[in-house]
């Protein structure tokens, strides 16, 4: 089910914004903060954000899939051996696609340092009753957790989740689910501006085109948060967009094969 879930909000269309197509690495020159989205279980994805990390040589890269436990496990010896990381992570305890797909961007980290964005599972749950700013962490209003969304910013947010969930769940839980979005974008903008302090930068973060969105996920935060701290944004998408769209640049590949990510709920 969750991984379900992962596929179906990471393939949602984005929504108007400016943006341009990504057109070579020298984009991304100056910017102390590179996001790669993805789509989850597209191969083609992690292949090219692995190809990123070797061109960029970040000094600290940024997982929403890792633990902060699970990062502190990846030490040299398992850089050498980095095939062994699936079972040292118990990555399959995660719900997240075939570690294989995910293996070529570990095998690109060289000397950067790995951190863990992911949030306790228990706080993310309770953020759909409670509130993103309930179980935040940390300075709540400096990521503008402690602010209700506007009216027209909550009803996109709204639709989005119920696409993401196949319409099938109940009308009253969406709000709920908002809440949790947004607790997970200030986590894993907390993590890399943690991960920019302690190392210099440049990072670079791994994570679902939903978290990589200029208008309201990571960056947004950022900005929010360190305006000081430069951002680019690239999303990778499975069709080609019409129009803008909410990251500052993006490509598109090959869809995934993959069955009816709604399936599960009918």
């Amino acid at each position: 089910m969750i991984r379900t879930l992962l596929v179906a909000l990471a393939c949602l269309p984005p929504l108007p914004s400016q943006a341009e197509a990504f057109d070579g690495f020298d984009a991304l020159a100056g910017a102390q903060v590179v996001i790669l989205g993805e789509v989850h279980d597209n191969p083609a994805h992690h292949l090219w954000q692995a190809e990123a990390i070797a061109a960029l040589t970040p000094s600290a890269v940024v997982f929403e899939m890792l633990t902060p436990a699970q990062a502190a496990r990846i030490t040299g010896d398992l850089r050498e051996t980095p095939e062994r990381l699936g079972e040292v992570l118990e990555w399959e305890a995660t719900g997240w696609p075939d570690f294989a797909i995910y293996l070529p961007v570990f095998e690109a980290l060289g000397a950067a340092s790995v951190y863990g964005a992911a949030l306790p599972y228990e706080d993310v749950r309770a953020a759909v009753s409670e509130g993103a700013a309930a179980r935040f962490e940390g300075d709540a209003g400096l990521y503008g957790l402690d602010r209700p969304l506007p009216d027209e910013d909550l009803a996109l947010r709204l639709e989005i989740q119920a696409d993401a969930h196949c319409n099938a769940l109940p009308e009253d839980l969406l709000p709920g689910m908002v809440e949790a979005q947004r607790l997970r974008d200030a986590g894993f903008a907390r993590t890399v501006l943690q991960a920019f302090d302690e190392t210099g930068g440049p990072v670079t973060l791994i994570t679902g085109n939903g978290h990589a969105r200029t208008d309201w996920a990571v960056p947004a935060m950022i900005a929010a948060a360190r305006p000081d701290v430069s951002v680019v944004s690239i999303a990778q998408m499975e069709d080609r967009p019409e129009g803008p769209v909410p990251f500052d640049l993006w490509r598109v590949t090959d869809p995934a094969e993959r069955d009816d990510p709604c399936a599960a709920f009918r």
